[in-house]
């Protein structure tokens, strides 16, 4: 098992590199540019024989490599040296998230389903000692992160989702709660709960019945609805730019509006509570203060205790390239001296 200690070095990567890239070509035009002052290029060329054109590029390469090296050394590799099973005291918590087209409505900002994704990262910022398992679902249901302990992992597959995941199209909730009963441990004896959130339009049958098989074997059933009363258009995006917005069989555009008389009776059969999300609150803390008043029961879970830090391996990858970098001239080797390619040859 292996973590980063601070991730966040990783992200500053994919910022670096285009930056030395973009730094390095302006310079190697600069320089071009330069060179064309002097006079005719290749007569130019010829009057430097020993500057070398592959030679910056090597140190370019060697200079990137060793920035990447670097910022990986300060994200710290760790790898896990021991396993061992610890004692929590928590409750069983399964998250279905709704992925429908309809989530897309920019209703909320910047959308509903990137809202909803926002406020279960957060919501995972605050858990401690809970497990929990993350399922989405439109026209069918699907486990994305089975019932963990690891968080970090549910906030790498939370980042994963989005409409284009799903072969088919629907609310399918009742699927959602009975896939959520299916992924629970009812041996080990904790408390458990369903957190829905979806804006709950066009449902299908048997969500009420599923919410009420739930809570007859005492899981709780929350819903958070993500939308409002007056809704929205649904954007219709290709290549990452929006296009237009979703249209029905007649032409109209569609407008996707949350079914909030629905959420509430799913959430009563289901023994749990119902609220609204805004752009300044978007639910789930007042549904863990619900949460927090259930029983909470020791359960155990294996996990590494013990990691040991690499980053000493990439600061020395780093180190030892600079050091390479810095001794390589842009000038040719004296093996090279000899060798002029543009020499022309007299008859």
């Amino acid at each position: 098992m292996y973590r980063f200690e601070n991730d966040i070095y990783l992200w500053a990567i994919v910022g670096v590199l285009p930056l030395i890239l973009i730094v390095f070509l302006f310079l190697q035009n600069w320089r071009k540019r330069k060179l064309r002052q002097f006079g005719n290029e290749e007569v130019v060329k010829r009057l430097m024989p020993n500057v070398s054109k592959t030679l910056p590029v090597v140190k370019f390469v060697l200079y990137g490599l060793a920035m990447i090296s670097l910022l990986i050394g300060l994200a710290n590799l760790q790898f896990g040296t021991k396993v061992e099973e610890v004692k929590r005291e928590g409750i069983d918590l399964m998250i279905a998230l709704d992925v429908s087209n309809s989530m897309l409505a920019e209703d909320l900002s910047p959308n509903r389903l990137e809202r909803s994704k926002r406020a279960i990262y957060q919501l995972i910022q605050k858990l401690h000692n809970d497990r929990l398992g993350i399922i989405f679902f439109a026209g069918d249901a699907y486990v994305q992160l089975p019932i963990t302990t690891d968080y970090s992992s549910a906030k790498l597959f939370l980042e994963t989702i989005g409409t284009d995941i799903v072969p088919t199209q629907g609310t399918s909730i009742g699927a959602a709660i009975n896939l959520a009963m299916e992924s629970f441990d009812f041996e080990n004896g904790t408390s458990k709960s369903i957190i829905v959130i979806t804006d709950g339009e066009n449902h299908e049958p048997g969500t009420k019945v599923a919410a009420g098989n739930a809570l007859s074997e005492n899981v709780t059933v929350h819903t958070i609805g993500m939308g409002s009363e007056k809704g929205g258009p649904i954007p219709v995006y290709k290549n990452g730019a929006q296009i237009d917005f979703r249209k029905d069989n007649q032409g109209n555009t569609v407008v996707t509006k949350l079914n909030e008389t629905m959420l509430k009776e799913v959430a009563s059969y289901g023994g749990g509570s119902y609220v609204r999300a805004s752009n300044a609150n978007a639910g789930l803390g007042i549904i863990m203060e619900e949460i927090d008043k259930m029983e909470k029961k020791e359960f155990g879970s294996k996990s590494f205790k013990d990691y040991e830090d690499r980053f000493q391996i990439f600061l020395i990858i780093a180190f030892i390239l600079i050091v390479i970098e810095y001794f390589i001239s842009n000038r040719r080797t004296s093996k090279l001296d000899g060798v002029n390619l543009f020499e022309k040859k007299m008859n």
